[in-house]
């Protein structure tokens, strides 16, 4: 597992504040790795999911900053939806 991956963990847990998630969600982060986000939190993995995100390691770390709104990163190109667009907007105001 990569140093992204287990920071994207830390980052997603700490916004989840213990609270677990409706539904399963996959962030593949280009070249580094994997991280679910389900009704136990986040954590470092690949299993199906009712979401999936892709996008790189740079654009993946601007909006767990919240320096990359990931609407707009998705409307630019930057981050690819494939599956529950209603999940990925759940996501988008989690990670918001």
């Amino acid at each position: 597992m990569s140093a992204v991956v287990d920071e994207a963990v830390t980052q997603l847990n700490a916004k989840m504040a213990g609270e677990g998630f409706d539904g399963t969600a996959k962030f593949v982060i280009d070249g580094e790795g994997t991280v679910m986000i389900d009704e136990n939190g986040a954590r470092a993995g690949d299993a199906p999911a009712d979401v999936t995100l892709t996008a790189d390691a740079d654009t993946f770390r601007a909006i767990l900053d919240g320096d990359q709104n990931p609407t707009a990163a998705f409307m630019q190109g930057k981050l690819k939806v494939d599956g529950d667009m209603g999940m990925a907007m759940k996501l988008s105001s989690l990670l918001g």
